[in-house]
């Protein structure tokens, strides 16, 4: 995957935090320490998306919906 750069602004407390962490060899880098901090940000995102989308869902006609399809008899169901 391309990377490109990109300028950011931390306030000290956090560039101090962030700089200890690379000293302790938990990150090799600032950009490494914040490139996975955005990664599991934007991962967090997407999940809480999915969970407000499902939300919306009537588990009653979702329900009704799938058991639909069972009703076909299983004769007529390829072999697989």
């Amino acid at each position: 995957m391309s990377k490109e750069k990109i300028a950011i602004t931390l306030d000290k407390q956090s560039i101090s935090e962030l700089d200890k962490l690379v000293e302790e060899n938990v990150f090799q880098s600032r950009s490494q320490a914040i490139q996975e901090a955005v990664g599991e940000k934007l991962r967090h995102l997407k999940k809480t998306w999915l969970a407000v989308e499902s939300a919306k869902l009537n588990p009653t006609f979702e329900k009704t919906l799938a058991e639909e399809g069972l009703a076909v008899d299983v004769k007529e169901w390829p072999e697989y």
